[in-house]
C-alpha cells in the first residue's frame, strides 16, 4: 500500500492491533447483517479468468492469464496485496472483448508464480517487482503496453511508467503517485496517518512475521474489511483470492516488502541503480488516469498531494457508492472504462 516508513513505531503498531481487532468484530457483524440483502441484487458471477498460461521471465516462472486476441494491444492488470489477479475476474473479459490482449500476472509471492532457484533473495523492494514487470515484458516480446493497477501493482506500473516510459502506452493508477524509498518517509505522519499503518509495523517484529504466517487467510480477510468497509463480499469471493497467498514465498515477500519500507531489511544490489532513481520522485509523462475510491480504507494520498508528479495528458476520477481499496474488483466498469479511456488520451 501507499507508501511511507519509520523505523522506531513499534510499540504504536502493537497497541493498533489490538484497536484493528476491535474494529474487526464490528466489521463482521456489519457484513453478516448485510449479506442476505446484498447478495439477493448481487451480480452475475464474473467469467473466470481461465486456465493460467506460464513463462520463465528473469528471476521468475510467472503464472499468468491471458485473454483476448493474441494480435491485439497488450494491456497488463497488476494486482496488490493481500489480493491476487481474481480482482480482474470481470474487467480482463471486458477488455478482451474490447479486442485487448489482457494479460494478468501473479506477483513474485502469489499463486503459482515460482522463484527459478532457491538461492535467489525473496526481495520484495519495489524496485524488484517492477523489474519483475519488465523482464515479464521482455519474455513475451511486448515492446509496449497500457498498464493498470492497485496497491502493489500500482507502484510497480508507476516506476515502470517513470523509469521505462517507453515501453508504457498508458497508465491507470489507483491511488496515483505511489513511488517512494527508503529516504522519504523518514519523517513522522500524524498520529490518525500512523495508525493506519500498524499492519507494517507488526510486520516489523518476529510476532508479526509468525503471526502472519500462522494465520495468512484470516490476517488478510482483516485487510480486507479495513480497506473496504462498505464491499460487502461473500466467502467464496474471499477464498478464491486467498489460496494465492499459500504461495510458499508469500510471508518472506509481504515480510520484507514492508520491512524494506521501514529500513529494516536491506534490498539486492542489483536494484540499487533503480532504487536511487525512484528516491528522486521521476515525473510519470505517459498518458495517466489515476482513480480513488470514496470509501478506501487503506491508507492512501490525496489527489492533490501527487498531481505534481504527472505532466503528460492526466485525468482522476473519484469513484463513488462506497467503493474501498481494491477497486477494479469493486467497481469493474469504471475502471475497464478507465484503461480505455487512457488508452485514447
Amino acid at each position: 500500500m501507499f507508501h511511507q516508513t519509520k523505523n522506531s513505531r513499534r510499540l504504536l503498531g502493537m497497541a493498533a492491533i489490538a484497536i484493528a481487532a476491535t474494529q474487526a468484530g464490528a466489521i463482521d457483524a456489519a457484513h453478516a447483517q448485510q449479506a442476505a440483502a446484498s447478495n439477493a441484487n448481487a451480480p452475475a458471477a464474473p467469467v473466470p479468468l481461465g486456465g493460467l498460461k506460464h513463462v520463465n521471465a528473469g528471476l521468475l516462472d510467472v503464472a499468468y492469464a491471458e485473454l483476448g486476441p493474441a494480435n491485439g494491444p497488450v494491456v497488463i492488470l497488476l494486482h496488490g496485496w493481500p489480493y491476487d489477479i481474481h480482482s480482474y475476474d470481470a474487467v480482463a473479459p471486458a477488455l478482451a472483448a474490447k479486442g485487448y490482449r489482457v494479460l494478468v500476472p501473479y506477483a513474485r509471492g502469489y499463486g503459482a508464480t515460482r522463484f527459478l532457484s532457491a538461492n535467489t533473495p525473496r526481495d520484495a523492494e519495489p524496485a524488484a517487482l517492477a523489474q519483475d514487470l519488465i523482464d515479464f515484458m521482455d519474455a513475451l516480446g511486448i515492446q509496449r503496453a497500457v498498464l493498470a493497477g492497485y496497491d502493489w501493482g500500482a507502484r510497480s506500473a508507476d516506476i515502470v511508467a517513470a523509469l521505462w516510459p517507453q515501453r508504457v502506452k498508458a497508465l491507470v493508477s489507483v491511488s496515483g503517485y505511489l513511488i517512494g524509498s527508503q529516504a522519504s518517509g523518514k519523517q513522522p505522519l500524524p498520529p490518525k496517518a500512523e495508525y493506519q499503518w500498524w499492519y507494517q509495523y507488526y510486520f516489523a517484529t518476529e510476532r508479526g512475521r509468525l503471526g502472519y504466517q500462522q494465520y495468512t487467510h484470516e490476517f488478510a480477510r482483516l485487510i480486507w474489511q479495513l480497506a473496504s468497509p462498505q464491499w460487502h463480499f461473500d466467502d467464496a469471493t474471499f477464498e478464491r483470492s486467498a489460496a494465492a497467498l499459500d504461495n510458499p514465498d508469500q510471508v518472506a515477500i509481504a515480510i520484507h516488502n514492508y520491512r524494506w519500507r521501514l529500513g529494516l531489511a536491506e534490498g539486492q544490489t542489483r536494484y540499487a541503480g533503480l532504487e536511487k532513481q525512484l528516491a528522486s520522485s521521476p515525473a510519470i509523462a505517459v498518458p495517466t488516469i489515476t482513480m480513488e475510491g470514496d470509501a478506501n480504507g487503506a491508507p492512501h494520498p490525496s489527489a492533490e498531494s501527487y498531481r505534481s508528479h504527472f505532466n503528460g495528458k492526466y485525468e482522476y476520477r473519484l469513484i463513488t457508492g462506497g467503493i474501498g481499496h481494491n477497486l477494479p474488483q469493486e467497481a469493474p466498469q469504471a475502471f475497464t472504462q478507465a484503461v480505455l479511456d487512457a488508452d485514447r488520451l
